[in-house]
């Protein structure tokens, strides 16, 4: 049975309902399938603790030109309609992203270079659906927090070669886990999030600094005509993101009305 917690008169007990204080309120919550949070310290949990220590390092010193990585070996190669290989991954990822994109565009956290979102095998051509020869090609899928674009290159795995280009805006992919990661740090450090920190604290009895602390996952959030206040009402066109916050081992912290726009890296209450 999923546990569920509560605040009550400052103290955190068991309980079957839900009490509504402080900004956030402890509830269990079913995630949707589009989001997923791995709290026994999965991938999901990995990657949201290695971008915040990243993050950390790389604020200790002067910002670097962006240096473009040569393409590795090969190594690992999959056949026909394999899923991609690590290699693979590793390999197109570099090719994509050349000296270019990786100049001009920003990331999650406002530093050179963009947010680097998902590589997945591209579905092949229609003419290439019965050729057993056909090239291998991945995508490679960016989000240019810059200028609010998703920038995906379709690369050819047999040459090593970008074929195409696509750039669309208002176009909002799932989020990465580091840009879930970054949602959480400017949440904690804004005082929009006192309520998680003060749940966060009855539920553990330590103080909430940082978002390794936690188990996160992110959902797109797009406003409406209705959607206050008016500093979320370009989120759709701007990069926003709903969290789903759980205390490691421990219960979930209701913060869905408390919206994080990446774009801007503003945190706002939905009214």
């Amino acid at each position: 049975m999923r546990k569920i917690v509560r605040r009550h008169l400052g103290k955190v007990v068991a309980g079957a309902g839900i009490a509504v204080a402080g900004t956030a309120v402890m509830v269990g919550i079913t995630l949707p399938g589009s989001v997923s949070a791995d709290e026994s310290g999965g991938t999901g949990q990995q990657n949201a603790q290695q971008a915040a220590g990243q993050g950390q390092a790389e604020g200790q010193g002067a910002v670097r030109p962006g240096t473009v990585e040569e393409a590795p070996a090969e190594g690992d190669k999959g056949t026909g309609l394999d899923p991609l290989t690590d290699d693979e991954m590793k390999r197109v990822e570099q090719i994509a992203l050349n000296r270019t994109l990786l100049n001009s565009s920003e990331n999650a956290e406002g530093k050179r270079g963009p947010e680097r979102l998902n590589v997945e095998l591209a579905e092949p051509s229609e003419d290439e659906l019965d050729d057993a020869s056909a090239p291998r090609r991945a995508d490679v899928r960016f989000y240019d927090y810059k200028n609010d674009t998703v920038v995906t290159k379709t690369v050819n795995l047999d040459t090593g070669k970008v074929e195409t280009t696509d750039t669309q805006r208002g176009v909002q992919p799932p989020f990465s886990p580091a840009e879930s990661a970054e949602a959480a740090k400017l949440l904690i450090a804004d005082p929009v999030g006192a309520g998680l920190k003060a749940d966060y604290k009855d539920a553990t009895g330590k103080e909430l600094t940082s978002p390794d602390q936690l188990v996160v996952a992110g959902m797109v959030f797009r406003a409406d005509a209705g959607t206050k206040p008016e500093t979320l009402a370009k989120c759709g066109e701007q990069r926003c993101v709903r969290l789903f916050t759980k205390v490691k081992n421990g219960p979930w912290i209701d913060t869905r009305n408390l919206i994080i726009d990446l774009s801007t890296r503003k945190v706002a209450k939905l009214g």
